[in-house]
């Protein structure tokens, strides 16, 4: 079985939760043995390491070879990169928003 049997629901889900995984890992870990937090810091403040630190700038750069997955021409790879990013950004902000928030005491 290869993702082309899967059908475009099956795999529009395992692209989005992809890109999620890989976003956050990027933008919001660690990463294995601190290797993304270490590169994260190697970089600092230059133009790539403020990219790590927005998950919707870094949504972009992981949906773009993932939109294949969606599409065949280059409208639909294009479409694919902005749909991908999009549902990673709406993830991010819905599990933010669910986070507990630690309020300090006044």
């Amino acid at each position: 079985m290869t993702l082309d049997d899967l059908g475009f629901w099956p795999r529009l889900a395992l692209a989005v939760l992809a890109a999620w995984r890989l976003t956050h890992l990027l933008a919001a870990e660690d990463g294995p043995f601190g290797l993304v937090l270490k590169l994260r810091l190697q970089l600092g403040n230059s133009a790539w390491g403020q990219l790590m630190d927005c998950p919707y700038c870094v949504s972009l750069w992981v949906a773009l070879p993932l939109a294949p997955l969606l599409a065949t021409d280059l409208l639909g790879w294009a479409l694919g990169t902005l749909a991908l990013s999009g549902a990673v950004c709406l993830l991010e902000a819905g599990l933010d928003a669910r986070a507990p928030r630690h309020h300090q005491e006044e």
